[in-house]
């Protein structure tokens, strides 16, 4: 089961220069037929807060290229993609579609990065979304849910085997981007395919560093900091092998999971004594 990270170095606000670098680049990696291709978090446009000029309504102009691309090209391919919702705000969104063009999953953001003021401009989804791809369930995931250890669980335990991770994460932080990604590795026993941004913005730079990780922790392949495609090849049978002789998921106490809800629910609103 062949993987591949698209690295790109992303035009700021620019859809269509966006579209026509990720399809170089796609076709460059000449995939097989049923791949697993992913692109980072808001591959067209950069991670920008302007989400009334980014926005998409369903089944919009990037909602379009990736089913096209998905299609034309025989593969499943994740991308992320600023969707416009009721509230006048965005959800930054990751989507899988099929070879047949059609979508198989769509995950909300759920950890907005309020440090950068996300929050002002996109909602939180909620639980994590699974998918099948071959002999994997496929777990989606945007940027900062890296740092909540506790979606990526939640996720193992309802069977997923694959967490993919799109993001845009800067330089300044790049080694906790690539320590996280392979500890929600270790920690699950599952495959983890971060792929990260690279270049720069008004604002940031980007290294890359895009990562595919084995259940072991093992880097597979490494994207260093141009921009370009990584590929690994996942071999399920290292997963279950590993998850027999090392039973870490069957000793996960649900019970924490319910004294953390509880714990979270007793809490004073924030700037109460």
């Amino acid at each position: 089961m062949n993987v591949y990270a698209i690295q790109m170095n992303l035009a700021w606000e620019d859809k269509r220069a966006n579209y026509q670098t990720a399809r170089r680049l796609i076709a460059a990696a000449k995939p097989l037929p049923g791949s697993l291709m992913v692109l980072p978090e808001l591959f067209a446009t950069g991670f920008s807060m302007h989400v009334e000029a980014i926005a998409e309504s369903p089944g919009g102009e990037t909602s379009q290229f990736l089913s096209r691309t998905a299609q034309e090209v025989g593969v499943y391919l994740v991308g992320g993609v600023a969707a416009r919702i009721k509230t006048g705000k965005g959800r930054n969104e990751a989507l899988l579609y099929g070879p047949d063009g059609s979508i198989q999953a769509r995950y909300a953001k759920a950890h907005v990065f309020n440090p950068a003021g996300e929050g002002d401009h996109y909602e939180c989804g909620t639980a994590p979304v699974l998918a099948p791809w071959q002999e994997e369930k496929l777990a989606l995931f945007v940027c900062y849910d890296l740092r909540f250890p506790e979606v990526f669980r939640l996720a193992a335990l309802q069977g997923a085997t694959v967490a993919v991770v799109i993001a845009n994460w800067p330089t300044v932080r790049i080694g906790h981007w690539m320590a996280l990604l392979q500890a929600r590795a270790i920690e699950n026993q599952m495959f983890v395919v971060g792929v990260n941004r690279c270049g720069q913005t008004p604002k940031l730079a980007y290294d890359g560093r895009s990562l595919i990780v084995d259940p072991l922790g093992k880097i597979l392949a490494d994207g260093g900091t141009s921009e370009g495609v990584i590929q690994a090849t996942l071999d399920h049978r290292v997963l279950e092998q590993w998850r027999q002789e090392f039973p870490v998921l069957a000793d996960t106490r649900a019970e924490h999971f319910a004294a953390c809800q509880q714990t979270m629910n007793n809490q004073p609103p924030p700037g109460n004594p």
